[in-house]
């Protein structure tokens, strides 16, 4: 049988003759190299080390002992045990914030702290009463959670309290312990008993049990519902955008259409750079409807996601996946092939580290910290949080989230809409002339 090429057709190239050509594996190597290497870095570098990297965890502390305080004392033991949490912490890893119950409970309801120590009323005379060899059981300090800010977060804080609180009852123990009579002889008789027993309350003098501060739906992952549903609206935004992309340059001949083993490309159609990136804007605004309608029905309707405040979820979640769209198109526009790799970054790669939805930013490594202040998913996760978490408020991170999705648009529009009209004012058109 005669081959292709003495036919008269072009000759066949063979995979292993073309696998040997160096230049070949240049290009893709090297970026699927870096690809993996800055992954690597970005992703395992934000999370190994969560208790080594804090850095100022807001954690309110409420001391509502008012009591007068003990003989010999100017201070009451709530003020000196609020002043031993503080110092037991590590310098700079936790923001205590000394406020009184209703501004905790607000800040708590908010989501500015991820969770609260309260020393309760009564506290001072609770403790003196264990130096009388009457008392039988410890006072008692409450940690405050907060699942909201997710459940690392809030366990993280608790954490941090309990250790700090546990710290500051044994040093506030010694202090007990030392002043107090010593124990009498050993006997029989109950009074030794009781002031064993009393002596063994001062060594470890407080007690700590833990509460949930700001309770939230029993459907709502933990607290991580939220960072999953900010997840879906950027990945629609991402996905839809470059598949919008990807759709329209084949549609209208400045890519191939391959479905299987059928190749075709339609007529080129004489378009502007400018029009063809208002045609995919246009196109996404008009498919983000579709797919945000989709993420809800199926969020809450379909699973029964907690989400008390849908209309507005849906309103952000679309005008979130639009503002991520419109910037896929404009980088799209500016870099051409390469600027589905460089949206990968900008959207995913970088802003899932950064976002602070796992684990807090306050627990991550500075360079995230800064990531923070502009990636996308750190603002929209805080605007979702802040729905379906805290009751809408706008000091929950809603009004941060709305701003930057209104600078998110701008920019995409502006630096989209520049670059295609410098490139049609260059000349630089896209398409090209078509044999017959």
């Amino acid at each position: 049988m005669a081959s292709a090429g003495s036919q008269g057709g072009p000759r066949q190239a063979r995979a292993l003759v073309l696998a040997r050509r160096a230049k070949l594996w240049l290009v893709p190597g090297v970026l699927c190299g870096l690809v993996a290497v800055v992954l690597s870095l970005l992703y395992m570098g934000g999370i190994l080390n969560p208790t080594g990297h804090l850095h100022r965890l807001p954690i309110a502390l409420v001391n509502e002992d008012q009591g007068p305080p003990p003989s010999g004392r100017s201070e009451s033991l709530g003020a000196r045990l609020s002043r031993e949490v503080v110092a037991q912490t590590p310098g700079g890893t936790v923001d205590w914030r000394q406020v009184g119950q209703d501004e905790a409970m607000d800040q708590l309801s908010s989501g500015k702290v991820y969770g609260a120590l309260l020393v309760p009323p009564g506290f001072t005379a609770d403790v003196a009463a264990l130096t009388t060899g009457r008392a039988t059981e410890r006072p008692t300090l409450t940690v405050l959670t907060n699942p909201g800010l997710g459940s690392l977060g809030s366990s993280l804080a608790s954490q941090i309290t309990q250790s700090a609180a546990h710290q500051a009852s044994l040093t506030i123990g010694k202090e007990l312990t030392a002043a107090a009579p010593p124990a009498s002889r050993p006997g029989t008789g109950t009074g030794a008993t009781a002031t064993a027993t009393a002596r063994l309350l001062l060594a470890d003098p407080i007690a700590v049990t833990t509460r949930v501060g700001h309770p939230i739906g029993t459907h709502s992952g933990l607290g991580l519902s939220a960072f999953y549903y900010t997840l879906l609206a950027v990945l629609t935004g991402f996905v839809g955008g470059n598949i919008i992309h990807n759709g329209v340059d084949t549609a209208l001949g400045y890519s191939d259409s391959e479905i299987g083993p059928w190749h075709t490309r339609r007529p080129t159609v004489p378009i502007t750079r400018t029009q063809t990136l208002l045609l995919k804007m246009v196109m996404t605004a008009g498919i983000m409807l579709l797919t945000t309608t989709l993420v809800m029905i199926c969020s809450v309707a379909v699973l029964g996601m907690d989400a008390p405040h849908q209309v507005l979820l849906w309103v952000f979640a679309y005008c979130a996946s639009l503002a991520v769209g419109l910037g896929v198109q404009a980088i799209n526009a500016a870099l051409g092939g390469i600027g589905q790799l460089v949206s990968m970054f900008v959207f995913i790669a970088l802003a899932l580290p950064s976002s602070g939805a796992t684990i807090p930013l306050q627990a991550v490594p500075g360079f995230y910290r800064f990531l923070g202040l502009f990636e996308p998913m750190r603002q929209l996760s805080d605007g979702i949080r802040a729905i379906l978490f805290f009751d809408a408020r706008a000091d929950a991170g809603l009004a941060r989230a709305w701003t930057m999705i209104a600078i998110a648009v701008v920019l995409a529009l502006a630096f989209g809409f520049a670059m295609t009209r410098y490139y049609d004012r260059k000349g630089l058109h896209r398409w090209t002339p078509q044999p017959e």
